[in-house]
């Protein structure tokens, strides 16, 4: 059977001075193959990221949607319950029912804006600042796992290529 060769490309020592790969991740192409498809990769890396640090997480009694929420609100709080579920990218009634059992379990409290009293914001109580705390303890060690081998310009490109796809969907 013939490789692939895009498989061949990304094997060998020289892929990055390889020609253009675009065409092979176009779903349209009749060259198109799934392995330089980009978001196929990015599912793949998201769905085993979730596998690893679900796994981790279960260890202090958090699930990966208290995890988002708690490291949402440990970047800014208090927040509206819909940036919140913008953020974490998850729809506003499951964020709603996250939000009341994590208010529940006493990691969170949801109060009325003044701005606005349509509007409910959350902000960790006592007992999610400390959640939060050791569930970034315990996710560290998975973390420096998982960026193993990156330069410090490889991690930098990453993310802006990143943010660049994440812009170019808006």
């Amino acid at each position: 059977m013939q490789q692939k060769y895009f498989q061949m490309v990304t094997n060998s020592e020289n892929w990055k001075l390889s020609k253009d790969l675009r065409p092979y991740g176009n779903p349209g192409s009749d060259n198109f193959q799934l392995e330089a498809y980009p978001f196929y990769m990015l599912n793949r890396a998201a769905s085993r990221y979730n596998l690893a640090i679900e796994a981790v997480l279960r260890e202090i009694g958090i699930d990966i949607p208290t995890w988002r929420v708690l490291m949402i609100l440990g970047e800014s709080q208090p927040l509206a319950i819909g940036q919140v579920a913008k953020s974490a990218v998850i729809n506003l009634s499951t964020m709603m029912r996250i939000v009341e059992r994590m208010e529940k379990a006493g990691l969170v409290a949801t109060s009325q804006s003044e701005a606005d009293g349509r509007v409910k914001q959350v902000t960790m109580t006592d007992a999610g600042e400390t959640t939060l705390h050791e569930a970034r303890k315990v996710t560290a060690p998975l973390y420096d796992t998982i960026i193993r081998g990156f330069s410090a310009r490889d991690f930098s490109t990453l993310l802006t290529l990143l943010d660049r796809l994440i812009h170019n969907l808006d």
